[in-house]
């Protein structure tokens, strides 16, 4: 994906036009691009981040971050409940109200 990345933040910032008679408005044109200039500042932490968390992951460093800790309560209740919601469809209603 970097190979075709043509153009750093800097690149931007430092790159100046010819100006023209019916051209652009400098001002709003300069705007534009520091806002462009900063999505590609965050684009490229935002890579280096998945970088990092990519080879911590591939060197075994356990699960991501953002997997959520469960109980062994709670992983029992949602077995039973599957349980019983595969009960209820596999044998209908009446199964169900025998109980």
């Amino acid at each position: 994906m970097l190979e075709r990345i043509q153009f750093t933040g800097k690149d931007i910032l430092e790159k100046s036009f010819k100006t023209a008679m019916r051209g652009y408005h400098q001002e709003e044109v300069d705007e534009f691009l520091d806002v462009v200039i900063q999505d590609y500042e965050n684009f490229q932490q935002e890579i280096d981040r998945l970088r990092q968390e990519n080879e911590r992951l591939k060197r075994g460093g356990g699960q991501p971050k953002a997997r959520p800790q469960t109980s062994n309560h709670q992983v029992n209740y949602d077995i039973l409940k599957r349980v019983s919601n595969l009960e209820k469809a596999v044998f209908g209603k009446k199964y169900v109200d025998a109980d």
